[in-house]
């Protein structure tokens, strides 16, 4: 029964997410569809996905189709230019086409880009209303963990610091694009990043020389890193079975605020305690909803496949860990992703960063990003989210003077428009063909690493080890920690 619903919840979320890719999709190409409309221009066919249709209506003048291929879709209009081969040829009367203006064209162009940034801005009043789910790591800048020997441990970098900035430029967060410390290290382009910190009161300047880990085949390259983690509270996502953790009482969403009277800053902080202690006895300070509770707990070094491990409790953490509410305005959200996209293109374009092409993703990408979202407890207030993200993506990378792309229709408009008459069909058709062998190709080399990526991430996977690990050692139960 378990395998069964375990399908049944797949087939809902692929569902959930081809539902609302395909809406961000049909909105775009309505756009389109709807300037040809109003300027009088000729519609072959709108489709939603590529391929051979598995689904076609003639209503009026134009043949509503769904493709075979579930990517993407288009609205065919023969008089912005010829793309036969791809999109298909429906309208066949014998007659000629009657050319349409350049002004027509450009409208036509700029019309879907701009139904993007309108629905951005619609799904973006829903986020403002129903909040998006925020973890520590966007509202901090402060260090939990900063592993041994690391560029960062080298430079004197600490848990407990709060990064002012990176390089310069203020920081806000931890993760994420724009005003982010990770952000700035990867696209950093020195040999050493400045990093200014707040120490007890203090202003003090490092100057860290960032690392990369080495790349396994195929896959991207690995970006710039200081090997430091933003202070998020530990949250107990599961608890092994016959574990000591789960003998002391522990239960997931729990916080672990402190081991031995230590404060947790990061998980990996009651890691290196238990590796440095061994199995001595611990005592934990639990955040239970509003509760303060302590339990000890005896670490165990447990065997899994006949290998010893370091000392552990018997916990997987919760990834997410404690979430909050934020409720940006619909101009936050959507200016924020304008800036973040300036700012990848940017790094991109500059020949001393770290960051490439094959670092963006395709179709493929952007699905398992919303499939993720889809898993998660807060799954359409994230999706809603991603959403904005994802259409002010797709109007901007359309905007780009790419043959096929809508900013290239802009641009031949304009060309048009200048030379004072239209130009000839084979350098327009030279042209088409260019610019859209140059896309396809680039999704399929960022495709080709979306897939690479996607072997061996799944969550169940990574639980496998924990799972089978031997715990035997019993352990005291959990009480109330004593009033200060």
């Amino acid at each position: 029964m378990s395998n069964i619903n375990a399908i049944l919840k797949v087939v809902l979320i692929l569902f959930e997410v081809v539902l609302l890719f395909n809406c961000i999709i049909f909105v775009h190409e309505l756009g389109h569809f709807l300037a040809a409309r109003w300027r009088g221009m000729v519609v072959d066919r709108f489709s939603i996905w590529f391929g051979k249709p598995l689904w076609q209506k003639k209503i009026g003048k134009v043949v509503w189709s769904l493709g075979s291929i579930p990517l993407g879709g288009f609205v065919s209009l023969p008089q912005m230019a010829p793309m036969e081969w791809m999109e298909g040829r429906v309208l066949d009367n014998g007659q000629p086409l009657t050319p349409a203006k350049p002004i027509d064209k450009i409208i036509v162009a700029l019309a879907g880009p701009l139904f993007s940034i309108g629905l951005a801005f619609v799904i973006a009043n829903l986020v403002w209303f129903v909040g998006r789910p925020v973890s520590e790591s966007e509202t901090t800048t402060v260090i939990g963990y900063v592993a041994k020997d690391s560029p960062a441990a080298r430079s004197g970098l600490r848990a407990g610091d709060r990064i002012l900035s990176v390089d310069g430029h203020p920081v806000s967060r931890f993760i994420g694009m724009g005003d982010s410390v990770t952000w700035w290290v990867v696209a950093s382009e020195g040999r050493t990043v400045k990093v200014d910190v707040e120490r007890d009161g203090k202003r003090l300047t490092m100057e860290p020389e960032p690392t990369r880990d080495p790349v396994k085949a195929w896959h991207r390259e690995n970006l710039r890193q200081l090997k430091i983690a933003p202070a998020e509270t530990p949250m107990v996502g599961e608890v092994t079975p016959g574990s000591p953790a789960e003998r002391a009482g522990l239960k997931p969403s729990d916080l672990l605020v402190a081991v031995n009277g230590v404060p947790l800053l990061h998980s990996n902080m009651l890691s290196d305690y238990l590796r440095e202690h061994g199995t001595e006895a611990v005592r934990l300070t639990v955040h239970r909803g509003k509760e303060v509770l302590e339990t000890q707990v005896t670490p165990e070094i447990p065997v899994a496949g006949g290998v010893e491990h370091n000392p552990m409790i018997g916990i997987i953490w919760d990834q997410t860990g404690p979430l909050d509410m934020s409720y940006p305005s619909p101009w936050e959200q959507v200016s924020g992703v304008v800036g973040n996209m300036f700012n990848t293109f940017q790094a991109l374009l500059s020949p001393k960063s770290d960051v490439k092409p094959q670092h963006l993703s395709g179709p493929v990408g952007i699905l398992r990003i919303y499939y993720l979202v889809f898993e998660n407890e807060h799954a359409w207030r994230m999706a809603l989210w991603f959403s904005v993200l994802l259409n002010v993506n797709l109007a901007l990378l359309n905007l780009l003077p790419i043959p096929m792309l809508d900013g290239g229709h802009i641009v031949l408009g304009l060309a048009e428009f200048v030379r004072r008459r239209p130009l000839s069909e084979p350098v327009v058709r030279w042209v088409q063909t260019i610019g859209a062998t140059a896309v396809i190709g680039f999704i399929l080399y960022v495709t080709t690493f979306d897939l690479v990526g996607m072997r061996g991430s799944s969550p169940e996977e990574a639980k496998l080890p924990r799972e089978k690990l031997r715990f035997a050692t019993p352990a005291s139960g959990i009480t109330p920690a004593p009033a200060k």
